[in-house]
C-alpha cells in the first residue's frame, strides 16, 4: 500500500510504502487511540454531564445507561434480599440457642438471668425501657439497605459470641456437678445383698444390744471390694477389731470405710476412682465369717450407708440429696456412743 503526501509550497510529493504488517499495526494503533479517546469522552464528559445534569447530554446519557443501571440495581437488590433472608435464619437459630441455653442452665443449677450480659439485665435496661428477655438484631422486612444488614450481622456476631460464653459456663458447671457426683459413695462396694443394716442389733459375740455403724455384705473370701466413689486412700492398715481396713476420703468431710478385708490392694495416698478394686473380702479382725463391713462417715459421724446407696449411681442429683437426708437421729446416737462402735462391726 502506498500513501502519497504532497505539500503545496514545495510542490514535492512524498510516497510512503506500507507493507501488510505495517498496515495492520497502523490500524491497530488507530483503533486503540479511538477507544481511548471514546473512553475518555465517556468518562469525563458524559458521566460528568449525567451527574451534573447538563440539559441535553444528561438526558442522552440516561437513555444510554438506563438498562445498565436497572440491571445493576436488580442484581444488588437480589443480593440484599438473599442476605436479609440469611440474617433472618441466623437470628432464628440464635433465638433457639438462647432458649436451649435457658433450659440447660436450669439443669446446671444456674439462673438464666444471671447468664445474660450486663446490658440486657433489668438494671441496665431502665434507661431504654426495654424488658428483660427481649431484643435481638433488627432486620427490616421491607427492602433493607446494605448498611442495615451490616449492622445486623455485626450484632449477630456479638450475640453468638455471648451465647458461646454462656454455653462454656454451663459446660463448666455441669462438669463440676459431675465431679461432685463421682465423689459421693452411691455405688455398692460388693456385688450382692446385705445381711445386716445400720442401727441397733444383737451383738453376734456378746448377745447384747449394740449399734451397728455400717452395712454388712456377705461374700466369698477373696471377692473384690470396689470403691463406692472416687477419693484418696487416707488409711490402709490392720485394725484389731476392723481387721484389714481401708478409709477413703471423698472431700467435704465424707469418708467411706471398708473393713475385714483379707487383702489390701490400695495403699495410703493412692488416688482411686469409682468402681476400682481396692481390697478383697475376708474375715479379719472381729468377724464371724467372710464379709465386707461398709461404713460412711460425715465429719466423723457415722451415717446410714443405705441412704447413699439408694441412688445406685443412676442420678447425680440424688447423690447430694443423700447428704441432706443423713438422719439427725443417727448423728445423735453415734455421738452418744462415741462416734463408732468397733465392738460390733
Amino acid at each position: 500500500m502506498q500513501i502519497m503526501i504532497t505539500h503545496g509550497r514545495l510542490a514535492r510529493t512524498r510516497v510512503l510504502q506500507l507493507g501488510p504488517w505495517q498496515m495492520a499495526l497502523l490500524l491497530f494503533v488507530l483503533a486503540g487511540l479511538m477507544l481511548a479517546l471514546s473512553g475518555a469522552i465517556y468518562h469525563f464528559i458524559f458521566l460528568k454531564a449525567a451527574r451534573d445534569g447538563w440539559p441535553v447530554v444528561s438526558s442522552l446519557v440516561k437513555l444510554v445507561v438506563k438498562d445498565e443501571f436497572a440491571q445493576r440495581d436488580r442484581f444488588m437488590r437480589e443480593n440484599l434480599d438473599a442476605m436479609a433472608q440469611r440474617v433472618g435464619e441466623m437470628q432464628a437459630k440464635l433465638i433457639h440457642l438462647e432458649a436451649v441455653g435457658d433450659r440447660v442452665s436450669g439443669l446446671a443449677g444456674l439462673k438464666p438471668e444471671d447468664l445474660r450480659p450486663e446490658e440486657l439485665k433489668p438494671a441496665a435496661l431502665k434507661a431504654t425501657d426495654k424488658l428483660p428477655g427481649q431484643g435481638g438484631p433488627f432486620v427490616p422486612s421491607d427492602k433493607p439497605s446494605l448498611s442495615e444488614l451490616n449492622r445486623a450481622i455485626d450484632l449477630l456476631d456479638d450475640v453468638s459470641a455471648q451465647r458461646a460464653d454462656v454455653f462454656t459456663m454451663i459446660e463448666s458447671r455441669l462438669f463440676e456437678e459431675q465431679m461432685k457426683s463421682l465423689m459421693v459413695p452411691n455405688s455398692k462396694p460388693v456385688d450382692g445383698h446385705t445381711s445386716s443394716g445400720f442401727g441397733f442389733r444383737s451383738d453376734p459375740f456378746s448377745g447384747r444390744s449394740a449399734l451397728h455403724t455400717g452395712l454388712d455384705f456377705p461374700a466369698n473370701s477373696g471377692a473384690p471390694i470396689m470403691a463406692a466413689a472416687g477419693g484418696v486412700v487416707v488409711r490402709s492398715e490392720y485394725h484389731p477389731q476392723y481387721g484389714n481396713l481401708i478409709d477413703l476420703d471423698h472431700g467435704n468431710g465424707l469418708v467411706t470405710r471398708y473393713a475385714h478385708a483379707s487383702k489390701l490392694i490400695a495403699a495410703q495416698g493412692d488416688l482411686v476412682k469409682r468402681g476400682q478394686v481396692i481390697a478383697q473380702v475376708g474375715s479379719t479382725g472381729r468377724s464371724t465369717g467372710p464379709h465386707l463391713h461398709f461404713e460412711v462417715l460425715l465429719n466423723g459421724v457415722h451415717q446410714d450407708p443405705a441412704k447413699f446407696l439408694a441412688g445406685g449411681g443412676r442420678s447425680s442429683h440424688r447423690a447430694p440429696a443423700a447428704l441432706a437426708a443423713a438422719s439427725p437421729r443417727s448423728r445423735t446416737v453415734a455421738s452418744a456412743t462415741g462416734g463408732a462402735s468397733p465392738a460390733a462391726p
